[in-house]
């Protein structure tokens, strides 16, 4: 297939160089979408229908065979050998079961080692005869050791995930899901699968997946690739409101205030400040004569632009153009017969310029941010009703600033300014919007990725327990009211396919305390995995315990907190062991991953140590908060966890 499109002549087919270039550049992307990926098969599952599909069920009608795979496949006549996962005759692979076999006779699940074809698996869905078993392969697959980046899961995609999977382009959905469950895989599948079934529609608007630092993205970014999806965006939240260049932080206090979703009333507020009814008309001379449109017709307009609640750029350029078109509403009443011209240059006239200037001038959103957080008088005008005193006075800089350049922004400070532009002038909408780790986003922050998505829809993935941030989510309906997405169905997976059994039953004593109504994870894994809690009096044990693990095979993640992180440091190179940093990718020869806590959200080793639990709930602002970044560290193993601690561990792990 590759050759065939590499051997494409293209040379008398374009009608100019510029379809040239864009045809040239289609070929190319074609090329890189089928490019063979190592140990990746093609295949991994077979479906023997009892009858046809589509075809009439009468008696002795023949059956058909089909071949599953990450991508379809055809010969060299066309004809089809492999159908890709996503293509709704490939779906009974998925959903099929010994209740409802879909019309199945035979589902067959293929093993690969290092890509070679080494064991198969029957299930004969529609005889009676054969009880239902859990299959060997598939487990298999689930508890395979992770080196490298994240990987697909189509060969493992379970009938609760599937069913997320293909929920359709026009609505959003919210997915709740434990450590392991699988949320981040589901909804990057999710996209692979809208881009399959909407692919023209979304190519037009855009895919955009969000995640939570630069580390994560790119852990996920091989994903679907894989799959031979290589138009979608990748980007953190900050990225989305880099209006300015963040060089400070808040404390914590100023930071909920300032994600608090009321600071888009008070903006709001701000913005049409700058609108001040006119007190006196306007006057235009064309040659000989004289128009004058009085101060109250003047009023109307700018009202009748207020009323519409459009955004104050688009008012600001259709005022001179109201104006102008009073002015040739006069025209025509003397018997003049102007034309759209004379419209446009009427508009462009000085004294509609500066009626406009001093009516509705422009907005910097930056310096009007900038005002809000400096000048307590401003902001108390505005914020009236809405702020206490002592909120307004959490969010004021304690010194003046400036300009927009030399001021310390913060990350949410940023958010505020894309809030601000937003009012000022329309944020360009995607066809779709993933956001993963969502649980962490303040009120503001789910607007300002609402915004990339109001004429599309999104898939939302998190977990409460995993809060870690002083303002995060409290629910899921408040969330999606932010996004602005409250018809959005919330779907909860509750199966963990990746911690093991042992792993996910301690981690689950911190859920009374971090979020008591959650459903705990229930592993499916048949191997319960290593765990062991280890007390230790130096840092030279901590680095024994990871050179003990280095001799399993997969990749071994050393979880710290922040603050211990220069003592790990030190204390792994005098062992001589090489390691990484998050997000990067392990090696055969380079397996050991050093990894802050605050960074290990959405990761996953195949065996973890986990460095002075007590330290990483002291790391955070309140015990909540580091009980959340715990729960965390704990559930990033597949394999195995070998907890160290000198201090005492937190008395909510019992």
């Amino acid at each position: 297939m590759r050759e065939d499109v590499e051997n494409l002549d293209i040379s008398d087919v374009a009608a100019n160089w510029v379809n040239a270039q864009i045809l040239a550049r289609q070929i190319d992307e074609r090329i890189k979408s089928l490019a063979d990926l190592s140990h990746t098969p093609l295949f991994f599952g077979r479906l023997d229908y009892l009858h046809a599909p589509g075809a009439d069920k009468a008696e002795g009608a023949e059956g058909e065979r089909f071949y599953i795979g990450r991508r379809h496949v055809h010969d060299a006549e066309g004809d089809p050998m492999v159908i890709d996962w996503r293509a709704p005759v490939s779906q009974p692979f998925y959903r099929a079961s010994k209740k409802d076999p879909m019309d199945v006779g035979l589902r067959r699940r293929f093993g690969y080692t290092g890509g070679d074809l080494t064991a198969y698996e029957d299930e004969h869905l529609s005889d009676p005869s054969e009880a239902a078993a859990t299959s060997k392969l598939l487990q298999q697959e689930i508890e395979r050791p992770r080196v490298g980046p994240m990987r697909d899961i189509v060969a493992t995609i379970q009938p609760e995930q599937d069913e997320i999977v293909r929920s359709g382009l026009a609505g959003s959905v919210c997915v709740q899901g434990g450590p392991g469950t699988g949320k981040t895989a589901v909804g990057l599948h999710r996209v692979a699968y809208l881009l399959y079934a909407h692919r023209e529609r979304l190519a037009r608007t855009g895919t955009l997946v969000i995640g939570p630092n630069k580390s994560f993205l790119h852990y996920i970014e091989q994903v679907l690739p894989a799959l031979g999806e290589l138009e979608v965006k990748q980007a953190t939240v900050d990225d989305l409101v880099a209006h300015v260049e963040v060089r400070g932080t808040d404390d914590a206090t100023a930071a909920v205030v300032k994600g608090d979703a009321r600071m888009a009333e008070v903006l709001r507020r701000a913005v049409r400040s700058h609108v001040t009814l006119p007190t006196e008309g306007v006057v235009v001379v064309r040659g000989s004569r004289r128009w004058r449109v009085p101060a109250y017709e003047l009023e109307t307009i700018v009202q009748e632009l207020l009323d519409r609640d459009i955004r104050y750029g688009a008012a600001h350029e259709a005022l001179p153009q109201r104006i102008a078109h009073a002015v040739l509403v006069q025209m025509e009443r003397s018997g003049e017969a102007p034309d759209d011209r004379v419209q446009d240059a009427v508009a462009r006239n000085t004294a509609v310029k500066a009626a406009v200037k001093a009516i509705w001038p422009p907005v910097d959103p930056a310096k009007l941010v900038l005002r809000l957080l400096t000048d307590a008088d401003f902001l108390a005008v505005h914020a009236k009703g809405l702020l206490d005193e002592d909120e307004q006075k959490e969010i004021l800089w304690a010194k003046a600033v400036r300009s927009v350049k030399s001021a310390k922004w913060s990350a949410a400070d940023a958010v505020l300014i894309d809030e601000a532009t937003d009012l000022v002038r329309r944020t360009h909408s995607l066809g779709h919007v993933v956001l993963d780790e969502a649980q962490d986003l303040s009120p503001m922050q789910y607007r300002a990725v609402g915004r990339r998505c109001t004429t599309g829809s999104a898939t939302v993935l998190g977990d409460l327990a995993q809060g870690t941030t002083p303002w995060a989510t409290r629910s899921w309906d408040e969330a999606l009211a932010h996004l602005g997405k409250g018809e959005a169905v919330i779907e909860e997976l509750t199966a963990g396919f990746r911690v093991p059994t042992d792993v996910i039953t301690y981690a689950s004593r911190l859920l009374p305390h971090i979020a008591p109504g959650l459903t705990p994870v229930a592993s499916v894994r048949e191997n319960p995995g290593f765990f062991e809690v280890r007390p230790t009096t130096a840092d030279e044990q901590v680095v024994g315990a990871c050179e003990e693990l280095l001799r399993n095979e997969g990749s071994i993640g050393l979880i710290a907190a922040d603050a211990r992180i220069p003592a790990l440091t030190e204390a792994l190179t005098t062992a001589g062991l090489t390691y990484l940093g998050p997000g990067e990718e392990t090696t055969a020869q380079t397996r050991l991953t050093l990894v802050p806590a605050s960074l290990a959200k959405g990761l996953e080793y195949d065996y973890v140590v986990l460095d002075e639990p007590q330290a990483v709930v002291d790391g955070e602002p309140d015990e909540r908060t580091g009980l959340r970044r715990l729960y965390v560290a704990l559930t990033r193993a597949v394999s195995g966890l070998l907890v160290t601690h000198a201090a005492p561990l937190p008395a909510q792990l019992g």
